[in-house]
């Protein structure tokens, strides 16, 4: 189940150019995205943390998603 709301995710698949987008195409896709998006929150958390602080900042996110 997603913790973000699917709407967010349907208005990204809709950007893409597709006028409609089944509830289990929308389903999955979320569920997707949000692995992607806390394997670079962890790896940015990570990064931080290998520098010395506890604040994530932009570059950490930056270095963090090129990883993936």
């Amino acid at each position: 189940m997603s913790t973000f709301p699917l709407t967010s995710f349907e208005r990204i698949l809709k950007k893409s150019g597709e006028k409609r987008v089944s509830e289990e195409a929308l389903r999955e896709f979320s569920i997707v995205m949000e692995e992607k998006m806390m394997k670079i929150a962890g790896d940015a958390a990570l990064l931080a943390k290998h520098a010395g602080r506890k604040t994530i900042l932009p570059e950490d996110v930056r270095l963090a998603r090129k990883k993936v």
